[in-house]
C-alpha cells in the first residue's frame, strides 16, 4: 500500500520516506536502500532521509556508501541551515570513521 501511495505521489517525499522506513523495519535492507536512493535522487533537500539512509546502508554492511550519503546529508543540512540535523549527521559519520 505504501509503495502504491509513493508511486502515485512522486513529488511528495514523505510517502517514499515512509516506504523506505517500513522496508528497513522489516529487515528488507536492499529494498529500503533502493527506496532511500530514489527518494534522495528525487528530493535531495529532504534532510531527514540522509541519516536514515546512511543507517540502513551501514546496517547492510556498506560503510563506504553510508559515509557518502551522510556526507551529502551534512552538505544538504548546512545549505538548509539545519544545525540540528547537521549535528546528527556528523555524529553518525564520526561513528563510521
Amino acid at each position: 500500500m505504501l509503495a502504491q501511495f509513493a508511486a502515485q505521489r512522486p513529488n511528495d517525499p514523505f510517502p517514499r520516506y515512509g516506504l523506505a522506513m517500513e522496508l528497513k523495519k522489516l529487515g528488507r535492507l536492499a529494498e529500503a536502500n533502493q527506496a532511500f536512493a530514489e527518494l534522495l535522487d528525487r528530493h535531495p533537500g529532504y534532510i531527514p532521509a540522509y541519516l536514515m539512509a546512511g543507517n540502513a546502508l551501514a546496517e547492510a554492511g556498506d560503510a563506504a556508501a553510508a559515509i557518502a550519503v551522510l556526507e551529502r546529508g551534512v552538505a544538504a543540512a548546512t545549505a538548509a541551515g539545519d544545525d540540528h540535523a547537521r549535528g546528527e549527521l556528523e555524529g553518525a559519520l564520526a561513528a563510521l570513521r
